[in-house]
């Protein structure tokens, strides 16, 4: 007496998908469809073993399949409701490439999935533009089979069509032209796209928004298609583009893990929105501009190359620059090496000297540069080797008066009270005491922070300062003799000046030394008498 089929009818056949899911089926229904499956099913009855006469379940395993379990659960309610499945928008793109898979051709049955899907899908593509970016969306489930089918490049095509039809992005010719759909005739836009174009005024941004929400893979594929088939898109429009992708990216949640997960196609992105930049040069982006965008592609991995081409045209406009465009937070989180990027400022200012001689900007950009340094000073991380990199970056003619290195020397200091004397007296050499005004060299004299071998360098190099000038009211000349002796005889002997306040000559300067170091005491002495 056999033993009971009735199990066979129902459940012959177990299907593995990417092994996370096994799906229990009959192996009839889903050969009616499915032509791969049936081949395998075939091929696995050849290998059954003949030694039992009970029917043996199949077992096979799918690797990479369209969509993981979700999609193959999408083809066996296909297949178990004779055709009765709802395809729309959001899965249109799984089935057709679940049916690309399966082999679910008219060879096998009338109106087979993949005709289904494939007629569902011409409407898409000369539909609307809101249905072309949500499948095209929807692809990132499935894109590596959608980009292996041509899926990808039509959902692009199109999107191109409409976006070429609607601004003035591209040129005069069309680039549906190289399309592989241009032969057919392509319907006006829907009433949604005309409304909105009229709403912004043809700007030619209008569709930014709406493809910023797709994911880097599918942006690629749109910049690859683009220069592939010499479309006539504008590379500004398409680098202002790359940049608010890129933007709207690291503002969306959880940017982080999306960023590390497509580390390489973000990568790929920011170093072609460069070469977009670089080739506008300065006359589609101001100094501000460019440091916005160095803003925010730093987020991202830049080659070495990206890099130099965007801070070598920053670095030329950077007389341009203000001061909030310098003051750029360090990479990662730690901070260890000071909160702001000093290290980016050192090289933007060595591309300034290098390219721009223009005494006039030179000067512009030495203020710019005392200013930062006071911004930078209080930072408890900065160094002293990355305060002096900042200061002497430029040559001593980009500055008329070196006031504004002292005072952010004297933040410097008072933020930084344990500082070793080696230290106090190397962050000075920045200074060029003739360059200093009266006052200031005063202050510096009085400053305790102050070594007092740079107070006294700083007090005899403004002596002899004044000593090579016109006599002023504010120098008095107090040995005579000496200024004939400028006029007759070539041996000068030094001069002690008496400058509103304080004088100093060898004679005191030498009072003021021991064979250690400086006599702090009648140092003190002297400072309370200036």
């Amino acid at each position: 007496m056999q033993k009971p089929r009735e199990m066979s009818l129902f459940y012959d056949l177990q299907i593995n998908i990417n092994g996370e899911y096994t799906f229990f089926l009959n192996q009839d229904v889903i050969s009616k469809y499915c032509g791969t499956l049936r081949k395998m099913i075939k091929q696995s009855k050849k290998k059954r073993s003949k030694k039992t006469k009970d029917p043996e379940i199949i077992t096979i395993e799918i690797n990479d399949f369209p969509g993981g379990p979700d999609g193959f659960e999408l083809v066996s309610r296909f297949c178990y409701s004779n055709g009765g499945i709802s395809i729309d928008i959001s899965n249109v793109s799984a089935l057709y490439c679940c049916s690309v898979f399966l082999g679910m051709t008219e060879k096998l049955c009338f109106s087979n999935l993949l005709l289904r899907a494939e007629t569902f899908l011409e409407e898409v593509f000369y539909g609307s533009w809101d249905d072309i970016v949500f499948t095209l969306k929807n692809c990132e489930q499935v894109f590596l089979h959608a980009d292996s089918y041509g899926l990808a490049d039509k959902l692009i095509f199109a999107a191109l069509t409409k976006i070429s039809r609607s601004s003035e992005a591209f040129s005069s010719s069309s680039p549906s032209s190289s399309s592989p759909s241009s032969s057919k005739n392509t319907p006006e836009s829907d009433k949604r796209l005309n409304l909105q174009t009229v709403s912004c005024g043809r700007s030619n941004e209008w569709w930014f928004d709406d493809m910023s929400s797709l994911s880097p893979r599918i942006i690629l594929k749109l910049i690859r298609i683009i220069e592939a088939y010499k479309t006539n898109i504008k590379s500004l429009f398409l680098t202002k583009f790359l940049l608010h992708y890129l933007k709207t990216r690291l503002q969306t949640k959880s940017s982080k893990t999306e960023l590390m997960r497509n580390k390489l196609e973000y990568s790929e992105l920011a170093d072609t929105a460069v070469k977009g930049v670089v080739s506008a040069s300065k006359t589609a982006f101001s100094c501000r501009k460019l440091f916005w965008v160095l803003r925010v592609l730093s987020s991202f991995s830049l080659s070495q190359e990206s890099k130099t081409g965007l801070e070598t045209l920053i670095g030329e406009m950077l007389d341009q620059a203000t001061l909030d465009d310098l003051l750029i937070p360090a990479d990662g989180g730690s901070r260890e090496s000071g909160f702001y990027n000093v290290d980016l400022v050192i090289r933007l200012l060595k591309v300034y000297v290098r390219n721009i001689e223009e005494e006039a900007k030179m000067k512009e950009v030495g203020r710019l540069i005392d200013k930062y340094l006071r911004e930078i000073s209080p930072d408890q991380n900065l160094k002293v080797s990355k305060f002096l990199g900042v200061a002497e970056s430029l040559p001593d003619s980009a500055r008329d008066c070196f006031d504004g290195v002292y005072r952010a020397i004297d933040i410097y200091l008072l933020s930084h009270p344990n500082l070793t004397p080696q230290d106090q007296t190397k962050i000075c050499r920045c200074l060029n005491y003739k360059k200093l005004t009266r006052e200031t060299c005063k202050q510096l004299a009085r400053n305790p922070k102050i070594p007092p071998d740079v107070a006294v360098q700083a007090l005899k190099s403004r002596c002899d300062n004044q000593e090579h000038r016109t006599p002023s009211p504010d120098v008095k000349l107090v040995n005579k003799s000496v200024c004939r002796s400028r006029r007759h005889s070539q041996d000068k002997k030094p001069a002690m000046l008496h400058l509103k306040g304080f004088e100093i000559s060898e004679k005191l300067a030498d009072e003021l030394k021991t064979k250690g170091g400086y006599n702090w005491k009648v140092m003190d002495s002297f400072r309370e008498r200036l």
